[in-house]
């Protein structure tokens, strides 16, 4: 207990690195199309900061192997991610994130900077390399409230990553996962800077729709089971998760739209 680190995952490669997800010992051989795969994550900025947003489906080959998980959580107090990929260990990577910025605020006194923050993760990311060769990938969208920007139409930054932890800012908006190139496509034709915060949210929703109507690992709202994606802000008040109500009124709006013009 004295390691002297104020990196959790440091700690724990000193004191039992069994616990890390990319030192577990591995059959060898592919497994990937073994596990739940999550899908389609979106990000952009808005006036206010970020919104993020995820659908809800997990794929395990050609089938459907979760129809409401959730894709999209906060990371701390000013700053969201999105994870694609092998979905139990994305969710694990997810939560070893948490409680990492967790323990350096409380070792440091301090919040980490939203760059320190992306550092972390892929570092996080790069250790997990040995299993992401092996199918095992998980590539997380980060996105926060950068504190240290005090005009907060430019406090919103999203990084996205590759699966050996290359960090990487993006300008305005990104996606991740299989419905990622028609997220974008569709993010790429509506966005604008300077959009409101609810003008995002239903921007975010839109896409995902996109993604969900060309490709079949992504989950499109459903009305039938009341399934709707996950949306989530970052603002200079903090992280904010959107309602069941909230989201199923911003989905039920964008596919009432798509009834009168299929197109968008």
């Amino acid at each position: 207990m004295n390691a002297q680190t104020s990196s959790f995952t440091q700690f724990l490669t000193m004191a039992a690195p069994e616990l890390l997800p990319g030192r577990r010992p591995l059959p060898p051989g592919v497994v990937g199309d073994m596990t739940p795969h999550a899908t389609t994550i979106v990000a952009l900025t808005s006036a206010d900061g970020v919104v993020m947003a995820g659908d809800r489906r997990a794929t395990m080959g050609n089938l459907i192997a979760n129809r409401a998980i959730e894709k999209v959580h906060p990371a701390d107090a000013y700053s969201l991610v999105g994870i694609a990929g092998s979905a139990s260990i994305g969710i694990e990577l997810m939560r070893l994130f948490q409680v990492e910025l967790e323990h350096y605020e409380k070792i440091e006194g301090a919040m980490l900077s939203l760059d320190g923050k992306a550092n972390r993760l892929a570092s996080m990311i790069r250790g997990n390399l040995g299993a992401a060769m092996q199918g095992l990938a998980v590539v997380p969208l980060f996105a926060g409230y950068d504190l240290a920007v005090s005009d907060p139409a430019k406090a919103g930054r999203i990084f996205s990553f590759d699966v050996t932890g290359g960090p990487y800012e993006e300008t305005g908006y990104d996606a991740i996962g299989s419905g990622s190139l028609f997220a974008k496509a569709a993010l790429k034709k509506r966005f604008r800077p300077g959009l409101s915060t609810q003008e995002a949210i239903r921007l975010a929703v839109e896409a995902l729709y996109d993604a969900a109507d060309d490709d079949t690992a992504t989950g499109g709202p459903d009305l039938t089971r009341r399934i709707f994606p996950v949306v989530m802000t970052a603002t200079a008040e903090g992280t904010y998760r959107l309602s069941e109500e909230e989201a199923a009124a911003v989905a039920e709006a964008v596919v009432a739209a798509r009834m009168e013009n299929p197109g968008g």
